[in-house]
């Protein structure tokens, strides 16, 4: 049998991520699991271009960039009807994501991440590198990736009553 109590979605408010959230909740919700939702956000001190006025203004800049974060990912946990699966919030500062995603998977215990990926072509993931990949490559769980748009197998109820009648 397997049990699966917490379910990790990290989330960069983009479309792949959303996939991952509604993939993520079903899970949860059929597990009876704990749903975690982390951002991480990105660490501008570490991004520093020496500049005396940026070095002064970082504090407040970074400040700023988590509570968007905070109130977007208030907004996209929004559970009017309170029938969705238990739910943790989390907010992290890191350079790097990946890293940031898998520590804090080991911390909490996490069983399954779920996360979207944007499914670049070759080239662009050379240059650029994937944190899904870096995640699945270094996380001790499970990792399910959900690409945007592709087959879905999550819909509303409704929505399945009608297809199967």
């Amino acid at each position: 049998m397997i049990a699966i109590k917490n379910i990790l979605v990290p989330t960069d408010f983009g479309e792949a991520s959303d996939a991952a959230l509604t993939y993520g909740r079903e899970l949860a919700s059929r597990f009876g699991a704990t749903l975690h939702v982390l951002h991480v956000a990105n660490n501008i001190y570490l991004n520093a271009f020496g500049a005396e006025s940026y070095a002064v203004m970082a504090p407040r800049m970074q400040a700023d960039l988590e509570a968007n974060a905070r109130k977007e990912l208030d907004e996209l946990l929004i559970d009017s009807d309170k029938s969705g699966p238990p739910t943790t919030r989390a907010i992290l500062t890191s350079s790097t994501p990946a890293y940031a995603i898998v520590d804090y998977a080991h911390d909490k215990h996490i069983d399954l991440i779920v996360m979207g990926t944007h499914g670049r072509g070759p080239l662009a993931h050379m240059i650029m590198g994937s944190v899904a990949e870096r995640v699945v490559r270094t996380a001790s769980c499970p990792v399910l990736t959900v690409r945007h748009p592709e087959h879905e197998f999550v819909w509303p109820d409704a929505l399945t009553a009608v297809a199967h009648a």
